[in-house]
C-alpha cells in the first residue's frame, strides 16, 4: 500500500520561505506523477503543483512564481520550496498524485502557518 507523509511546515512570518518534503513508499516511485495540495480551514482542497518523474512541473496560477516542486527520485522524496509566503498561503500541505488522477490515501498533511 502507498504510504505518503509530509513534513517541513511550520509557522512563519509573511515573506518567508519553508521547503516541505514528502516521502513515498510502497511502489515504484518513478512511476508516478506526483502533486502538492494544501486545504485551508473551511475550504476544498486545491491542487498547488505537479511534478512528473523526468521533473517537469505545472503550478496553479496562484503560485506566481513563489514555489517550486523537485523531486529526488533516488530517496522516493517529492518537495515543494515555497517563498514569498502570503498569510493566505495557511494551510495543510499534502501531497499525492499529479493533478486529475485517482488518489491514493491521503497522509497526514504539514501544517503552514503565515503569520506575523
Amino acid at each position: 500500500q502507498i504510504q505518503l507523509v509530509e513534513s517541513g511546515g511550520g509557522l512563519v512570518q509573511p515573506g518567508g520561505s519553508l521547503n516541505l518534503s514528502c516521502v513515498f513508499s510502497g511502489s515504484t516511485f518513478t512511476l508516478y506523477r506526483m502533486g502538492w495540495y494544501r486545504q485551508a480551514p473551511g475550504k476544498p482542497r486545491e491542487w498547488v503543483a505537479s511534478i512528473t518523474a523526468a521533473g517537469s512541473t505545472t503550478y496553479a496560477d496562484f503560485v506566481l512564481d513563489r514555489f517550486a516542486a523537485s523531486r529526488d527520485n533516488n530517496k522516493n522524496t517529492v518537495f515543494l520550496q515555497m517563498n514569498s509566503l502570503k498569510p493566505e498561503d495557511t494551510a495543510v500541505y499534502y501531497c499525492n498524485r499529479g493533478r486529475g488522477l485517482p488518489t491514493w490515501p491521503w497522509g497526514q498533511g504539514t501544517q503552514v502557518t503565515v503569520s506575523p
